[in-house]
């Protein structure tokens, strides 16, 4: 199931935060940032689909509360009411078809150049700057066919990326469980993607979760090939749940092993509490990997 699809079939009751955000005026004053309480090595985000019970003007209080000042995943539509409230877009989205139907297949070409070409101008126009893609299914091709497809489509919005300083981040997805058929399941793969494009307004969205199901050997790879990676996501393994003790990821040694990389960009929590109290189960995430 795709993300939207996810969040459709858990039901109203698992979703319910005890207390909702009030939006009076005098809690937006009260629930101002607290970011003197966090390290500042990991600049923190959190996915906007994780939250779609709430509003999103109650998810930038949410942020703003617990003392982050980013949100992932957000459409242009939503990016004047994050200014509101001095919220980041830490990572852009809209431009693509579907998770399925990307970059390998050269018959999306057409569209996906037009979207990209469009939302590139809205992300830099916003002054943001990660735009995430995605590479389709197999659909029966193998990986060098992917490739080349990629590359040829890929080839066509880079330079207009380049221009207006956008990051084009394709997202690695696990094909075990969450995403069969998937293509970008590999990290090797994506490297090599990076590698062909040659651009620095290219990078791969590093998922924590999807890439600890498909191969493991998360800090080595976040060491050997830091470069490549523009973002990160995280959840907790088995279960795509919380990234306390209850799962198999040690997520306070990977972010010290991405902080001692030298990367400056956002680390997004995209996990599905099932705790009752989704924003204590926020709060937490936030401080294990706030190393």
């Amino acid at each position: 199931m795709n993300r939207r699809e996810v969040i459709k079939n858990l039901t109203l009751g698992s979703l319910a935060f005890p207390t909702l955000i009030d939006l009076s005026s005098n809690n937006l004053i009260e629930t101002t940032q607290n970011s003197q309480y966090l390290k500042g090595n990991i600049n923190h985000s959190v996915c906007r689909w994780t939250f779609e019970q709430l509003t999103i003007d109650q998810l930038c209080l949410l942020v703003k509360k617990i003392g982050f000042s980013a949100i992932d995943l957000v459409e242009p539509k939503d990016f004047s009411t994050l200014k509101k409230y001095n919220i980041y877009s830490s990572m852009c989205t809209g431009a693509h078809i579907s998770l399925t139907e990307g970059w390998n297949n050269p018959m999306h070409h057409d569209i996906l150049v037009n979207g990209y070409l469009k939302y590139i101008d809205l992300v830099a126009d916003a002054g943001y700057k990660n735009l995430i893609c995605f590479s389709g299914n197999r659909n029966g091709m193998s990986n060098e066919e992917g490739l080349r497809n990629c590359i040829s489509g890929l080839k066509q919005i880079i330079t207009k990326a380049e221009k207006r300083g956008v990051i084009i981040q394709m997202e690695l997805f696990n094909s075990k469980v969450n995403h069969p058929d998937y293509m970008a399941d590999s990290s090797n793969w994506g490297i090599s993607l990076c590698k062909q494009l040659g651009s620095e307004n290219f990078k791969l969205l590093y998922d924590i979760y999807h890439m600890q199901i498909m191969e493991g050997d998360i800090i080595s790879t976040i060491k050997n090939n830091h470069q490549y990676f523009g973002h990160y996501h995280t959840a907790g393994v088995p279960g795509r749940h919380e990234i306390d003790d209850s799962q198999e990821l040690n997520y306070a040694a990977i972010m010290k092993a991405i902080v001692a990389t030298g990367y400056k960009g956002y680390v997004a929590q995209e996990f599905m509490p099932l705790s009752n109290n989704k924003e204590k189960a926020l709060e937490i995430a936030i401080k294990i990997c706030d190393v």
